[in-house]
């Protein structure tokens, strides 16, 4: 008898919207669930690890991941790219554990084509205002890439209508009650 296939869980929200503060709470919290580190081309900073924030390689090592169809989806972003390695998703899903991905929007959408039982999850920012202010208020870009994040984050939340599910961050700790709860019953197939 084949054992039950995991949950591939994907969570998106323009940039300054908390889904990186709402993920490693729900890790925190649920163990058994497996996070899927991403493979990106852009330097390291200062307070990353490879292997666990993201796979840092070189471009032309993403670029023959690519021929090598080794990326479930994949992006270029300001100038760098970023993707979800397959096998990895494959792997976990297989062996009945639950995947969560922290991912863009583009990406999010093209895991629910690839894998269409999938659940897909949106963080929205308390509004488009407050977006803005605290992306500027993070200062860790220039202010031509800062630009081009409000641009994207017009985009990203103009597509949240074709996630599964949307978690209005207003308040940090309800937003992480909330997603912990919606992932608990995710995990536990009561949905």
């Amino acid at each position: 008898m084949r054992e039950k296939r995991g949950e591939l869980i994907a969570v998106s929200a323009p940039s300054g919207a908390g889904k990186t503060t709402i993920i490693k709470k729900i890790l925190e919290r649920y163990p058994e669930i497996v996070f899927s580190v991403s493979a990106t081309t852009r330097p390291k900073r200062a307070n990353e690890k490879d292997g666990v924030d993201y796979y840092f390689i070189s471009e032309q090592e993403f670029l023959e991941k690519i021929k090598k169809n080794e990326f479930v989806e994949w992006e270029k972003f300001y100038d760098y790219y970023y993707g979800t390695y397959k096998s990895f998703i494959d792997r976990n899903l297989n062996a009945g554990k639950p995947v969560l991905l922290e991912i863009d929007v583009k990406g999010a959408l093209a895991i629910k084509k690839i894998y269409p039982d999938s659940y897909l999850i949106f963080i929205m920012p308390p509004s488009y205002e407050e977006l803005v202010k605290r992306l500027r208020e993070r200062n860790t870009e220039t202010e031509e890439d800062f630009k081009k994040r409000i641009e994207r984050a017009k985009m990203e939340l103009s597509e949240k209508d074709k996630f599964d599910y949307i978690i209005q961050n207003k308040d940090l700790n309800n937003a992480i009650e909330e997603t912990s709860g919606l992932i608990k019953k995710i995990i536990n197939k009561e949905i």
